[in-house]
C-alpha cells in the first residue's frame, strides 16, 4: 500500500470550500490558524498569482502566512481581496434590519 502525506491544500478547489475553511479559522480567533489558512489558500490558489496581486514576494508570503506568522491587517487584507473575497461584520443582532449610519453634521461657514 502507498500512501501519501495529507495536505488540505487538495481539497480547497471550490469557493465554497474555501469561504468555509476561512470561516472556520477567523471564528476561531487563533491568530496562528487564521495565518495558516490564508497560507493554504494561498497555496492553493497559487502564491505566485497571490504575490503578483497584493504586491508582495512569494516568499515574505509563506512566511507571514504560516502558523508561526503575524500577519498585519493590511496583509490580510491584500490577500483577502486577492482572493476574491473581503472581511466583513458578521453581528447577530444587524443581519435581519438595515442599520443607517448616524448622519454627520456640518458647520455652517463664517
Amino acid at each position: 500500500m502507498k500512501t501519501s502525506k495529507y495536505d488540505i491544500v487538495d481539497y480547497l478547489d471550490r469557493n465554497e470550500i474555501v469561504a468555509e475553511y476561512l470561516d472556520l479559522a477567523f471564528e476561531s480567533g487563533d491568530i496562528s490558524r487564521i495565518s495558516a489558512a490564508l497560507g493554504n489558500v494561498a497555496r492553493a490558489k497559487g502564491m505566485t498569482r497571490i504575490a503578483r496581486a497584493t504586491g508582495l514576494s512569494r516568499e515574505q508570503l509563506y512566511k507571514t502566512l504560516s502558523p508561526e506568522g503575524k500577519p498585519e491587517l493590511s496583509t490580510v487584507l491584500k490577500v483577502m481581496s486577492a482572493l476574491g473575497g473581503g472581511l466583513k461584520s458578521d453581528f447577530p443582532s444587524a443581519r435581519n434590519r438595515r442599520v443607517s449610519m448616524p448622519r454627520t453634521r456640518t458647520r455652517k461657514a463664517a
